[in-house]
C-alpha cells in the first residue's frame, strides 16, 4: 500500500460515545482511507508491513477513533496463538537457561508468549517433545537442540513448519549462531601467544555444530603457528561438568601433560578446574585453561576464568524475529554474531 492512500484527512471521525457501538476495522478503514485489509495488516504485528510508517500512521489513527482490537479473536481468525515453543536440552545447563531467558524476553517484546520443553540431547525426546509443542498450537518453534545428524530439524524442514535454529546449525533451516569458528580459534591463538606450545583441547560432543566450529577454530590457530594437531589432546565430551572433569583426570595423566588447555564450554571448563584441584595442581601455576560462553560464574570463581563471550542477547532477539517473519511468510537467513575473548587470571605466559 502507497503512502498516498493515508493521506486523507480522519477529523470527521469522532471518538465513539458511551453507549455507541465500537469502532470497527472498517471505521479505521474509512477514517484512513485505506481499504480494511490494509488495516488488517497494519495491526498484524507478524506481517512485514506492521513496521512500516504507513502502518504507523494506520495504528494511530485507530487509536485516535478508539479502535480496539480483539486479539483472541484475530487469532482464532489466523488460527494463530501468539505463542512461541522453544526446545533447549536442559535448563539445568546455564547457557540454555541464559538463552531460554532472553528467548523469552525478546518473545515478549513483540507479543509472544513461549513454552519450553527439555531433550536431554536425546532424538527420540526431541521428536516427542517437538511433537507436543505443535499440538498446544504454538505457531512456530526455536531449536537449541539441533544435530548434525538432522533429526527434528529436518522433520520441520520437511513439514514447511517455521523454525529457526539457536546456537547450532543444521541444513538449510535460518538459525542465529555466534561465530564458533571464530571463538575457538580467538582462545586456541590467546594461549599460543602466552607461549604455550602443548594445547589440549576438551571438544564437547560431535553432534553439536557449536562444538565442531570451536574445534575447527582451534586447529586453524594451531596450524597458523605451525604445530601440530595432536590427536592425544584432543578429548570428547559432552557440555557438562562431569565430562569436563573426566576430560582433565585423563589429560593431567598423560606422561606428557598440556601446558594449556581450551575448554569448548565454561561447564567443562570448570569440571576441569576441579580435576586439577584433585590433583594437586593450580591454575594457572601449573597449567592455563580458556572456557567458552563466559556464563556469570565464570568471572566469580576463586581464580576468574578467561573465556570466549558470545552475544546471547543478539542471538536471541535475532532468532525471534526471524521466527516471526517466517510465521508471516518472510523468507529468513542465518545470522552469524561474533564472540569476544575475555582474558582474565586463569591464563599466563608459559615457563
Amino acid at each position: 500500500m502507497s503512502g498516498s492512500e493515508l493521506e486523507g484527512s480522519h477529523q470527521d471521525s469522532p471518538a465513539p460515545t458511551a453507549g455507541s457501538k465500537p469502532p470497527t476495522i472498517a471505521d479505521v478503514a474509512r477514517a484512513a482511507e485505506v481499504s480494511p485489509s490494509t488495516v488488517s495488516r497494519a495491526l498484524n504485528r507478524e506481517h512485514r508491513f506492521y513496521r512500516s510508517p504507513s502502518a504507523a500512521r494506520i495504528r494511530d489513527i485507530a487509536t485516535e477513533i478508539g479502535y480496539a482490537p480483539n486479539p483472541v479473536a484475530a487469532n482464532l481468525r489466523r488460527r494463530q496463538t501468539n505463542t512461541l515453543g522453544v526446545l533447549v536440552p536442559r535448563l539445568t545447563d546455564t547457557v540454555m537457561a541464559m538463552l531460554y531467558e532472553e528467548i523469552a524476553s525478546a518473545s515478549l517484546k513483540r507479543g509472544y508468549h513461549t513454552l519450553v520443553a527439555t531433550t536431554h540431547d536425546d532424538p527420540d525426546r526431541e521428536r516427542e517433545n517437538g511433537d507436543v509443542l505443535l499440538q498446544r498450537r504454538v505457531d512456530g518453534l526455536v531449536l537449541t537442540t539441533a544435530r548434525t545428524d538432522g533429526g527434528f530439524s529436518q522433520d520441520l524442514v520437511d513439514k514447511g513448519i517455521p523454525h529457526v535454529l539457536a546456537l547450532r546449525t543444521y541444513g538449510d533451516s535460518s538459525a542465529a549462531v555466534g561465530d564458533d569458528r571464530l571463538g575457538g580459534y580467538l582462545a586456541t591463538r590467546h594461549l599460543i601467544d602466552l607461549g604455550h606450545r602443548r594445547i589440549a583441547l576438551i571438544a564437547g560432543p560431535s553432534y553439536a555444530s557449536s562444538a565442531l566450529g570451536r574445534r575447527a577454530g582451534y586447529e586453524e590457530a594451531l596450524r597458523e603457528a605451525g604445530l601440530p594437531v595432536d590427536e592425544t589432546l584432543i578429548i570428547p565430551s559432552s557440555f557438562s561438568m562431569e565430562s569436563g572433569e573426566d576430560a582433565g583426570q585423563h589429560l593431567l595423566g598423560l606422561a606428557s601433560r598440556p601446558t594449556a588447555v581450551f575448554a569448548v564450554n565454561d561447564n567443562t571448563a570448570i569440571g576441569f578446574l576441579a580435576a586439577v584441584q584433585r590433583a594437586g595442581l593450580r591454575v594457572p601455576e601449573d597449567l592455563s585453561i580458556v572456557g567458552y560462553n563466559d556464563i556469570p560464574l565464570a568471572s566469580r570463581l576463586a581464580v576468574p576464568l578467561t573465556t570466549v563471550r558470545v552475544p546471547f542477547d543478539a542471538i536471541a532477539a535475532t532468532a525471534v524475529d526471524q521466527l516471526i517473519d517466517l510465521i508471516a511468510g518472510v523468507p529468513a537467513s542465518t545470522r552469524t554474531f561474533a564472540p569476544t575473548l575475555i582474558p582474565r587470571r586463569t591464563t599466563v605466559r608459559a615457563t
